[in-house]
This record gives C-alpha cells, structure tokens and sequence, in this order.
C-alpha cells in the first residue's frame, strides 16, 4: 500500500510539473505613447509585444497625449494615452500647465554624446566656444550641451546651436561641413561619428548629464482601480522586458529597425550608448530641481521649489510591481 502511495504522489508530483503555467489574467487594453524613433523606448515596444498580458498599443507621441495637447506636426498621434515616455525635461515643461502628471520610473537613461570634427580645431569642450553645433535647444539634447560647456567653463551663449530637422540631416550637416559638431541622441550620435572617421573626436557626459527617459502618467489614472491595473501589468512587462533587452537583446534591436526604419548595423553600434536600468534613480527629484531652474530661465517664469516638484514623483505603481516579482513572457 505505501508502495501504491508513493507511486501516486509520484504521478501527482510529475504532472505538476509538467502541467501548462496558468495565463495571467488579461487587465485590458492600454495604449502608451512615446517617440519610437528613440532607442529608449526598446523596453516598452518589447513589454508591449511579448509581456503585457493583454492588447497594448505603442503610438507615436509623448507626454501631451496625457493631457490633451496637440501633437507635433509630424511627429506625434492624436489619441489619449494610459501612459506616455519621455525624457525630464518634457514632464517639467507640461506640469507647469498640468501639475496632474506625474513620473513612474526611469525606462532607460540615455548616454548623450558630442561628437565633433577635430580638423575644426576642436580637441576639447572648451574648442566648441564659436563653434556651429547642430543640436535642438528646447530638448533634453540642449540640456546636455548646456551642462557640457558649463563643465569646460564656457555658456551656450558661446556656441552657435544649429537646430536641424528631421534629425538625419544633422549627420548631412556635418559631413558637408556646414556645422562643426553634433550633440544629439542616437543614432544619429553614431551617424555622425561614422561620417567623420578619423576626424571624429567624442567627449561623453559621464558624471555631468544623462538623460532620464521616464514613464509617466497622471494622477487621475494612478487614482483609478481598473487603470492602475493596467499600469502596475504594463510597468511589471517593462520591468521583464529590460532583463531580455540587458541580457538578449536581438528581438528588442529587431523591434526598433522596424519602429524607427534603422541600420541594423546602426542600431548594434549604438546599443551601448543606452542604459536599460528599470528603476527610480536615487537622485531622479535633484535633477529635476536642478533642470528646473533651466527651464523657467527660457520660460520667463520662477522655478518651482523641491517640494512642488516633489509632487510630480509617484512612484507607488512601480513599487507594487516591483512586488509582484517578475512574470515571465506571455504565452
């Protein structure tokens, strides 16, 4: 008799092992907006596609589809967002108006570069002073520009910015020699050095800027049950999707060719320039203070104090779906 026990429990045991996982449950469609012409939205297309365990749909935009702005001629999709990617500096410029939005994690940081021709006389940051520069002033890659000069002593004053759209004709500029450099994300960062080849000289912004690309939402969809759902299932998807994208990242490369008609090969060679942390960095709240100040300068406005803009972290989604630990890939 113990024998036939043993034998059942043996069965039991077997089959348990060998039964198919239940499927998560489905919480619904969700729709995320962000420039998928970026690299650091690789997560959030691969959280989309293989981990969220309902309908989620990735449109072109950024954080005005959480408040009803229009889009970007050309760049963005009406449509309302669940949530919305986008680097600091954007959720600083649309609170001013919509105090409602709110940051949930950093996606990815961003590795900015400048990249610059060294037949200009350019051998270190202080050389950009009179120098053309193609960059955009009013983005994150203006942030960075501004952070570098001031590092080497200089302001922005000191350079001529070039701000060239759509962004390829910025890596054109510098090969015609119309502009002496190039501070922008990528790829066009790689672009550009793969024009200048033994010309290129690169000052990196370690310990002076990186960009925080963020997920964010508002405070009326934290504060919904069935749409905190969602977002906590989609958060957890991005939070699986990052470990594939640092440890595999063929199907996450695979996906930005085809949102961003990349190079392949361009997208390899600037895969380093990213860094997939998931995660609320420590001094995510002083550097919005600190690009605060930036930002109301241009505005002609007072900067909000810490506590204000404390307001605009929540970070209590990405906490519960830090604990709900990870899920693994849909079925």
């Amino acid at each position: 008799m113990r024998f036939a026990v043993t034998a059942i429990l043996g069965a039991m045991a077997l089959a348990s092992c060998t039964a198919e996982p239940e499927p998560l449950p489905d919480p619904g469609p969700i729709a995320v907006y962000g420039n998928k012409q970026t690299f650091e939205i690789a997560p959030v297309l691969l959280a989309a596609e293989h981990y969220y365990p309902g309908e989620a749909y990735v449109g072109m935009g950024s954080i005005a589809n959480l408040v009803g702005a229009p889009p970007v001629p050309g760049f963005g999709e009406e449509g309302d967002a669940d949530l919305a990617t986008n680097a600091e500096t954007q959720i600083l410029r649309y609170s001013v108006e919509n105090p409602n939005l709110r940051v949930i994690m950093t996606v990815t940081e961003g590795l900015y570069r400048i990249v610059a021709r060294r037949s200009a006389g350019i051998e270190s940051v202080a050389d950009l002073k009179g120098k053309r520069v193609a960059t955009i002033p009013q983005t994150s890659a203006g942030y960075f520009t501004k952070m570098m000069l001031e590092d080497a002593g200089l302001t922005f004053e000191d350079i001529e910015a070039v701000p060239i759209v759509p962004l390829a004709g910025m890596t054109e500029a510098l090969a015609n020699g119309e502009v002496d450099a190039v501070a922008i994300w990528e790829p066009e960062s790689e672009n550009a050095a793969q024009v200048l080849g033994d010309d290129l000289v690169v000052f990196g912004g370690e310990g002076v800027y990186r960009e925080l690309f963020n997920l964010n939402s508002t405070a009326e969809n934290l504060a919904d049950p069935e749409t905190r759902n969602k977002i906590v299932q989609f958060i957890r998807a991005i939070l699986d999707a990052s470990e594939e994208v640092r440890t595999s990242p063929e199907r996450a490369q695979a996906l930005i060719v085809e949102s961003g008609e990349f190079d392949p090969q361009d997208v390899q060679d600037s895969w380093v320039h990213q860094g997939w942390i998931a995660a609320v960095p420590d001094d995510l709240l002083d550097v919005l203070e600190v690009q605060e100040v930036w930002l109301a300068e241009q505005a002609d406005r007072e900067p909000r104090g810490r506590e204000e803009l404390a307001t605009l972290i929540d970070t209590s989604a990405y906490e519960e779906a830090v604990a709900l630990g990870p899920r693994g890939e849909r079925e």
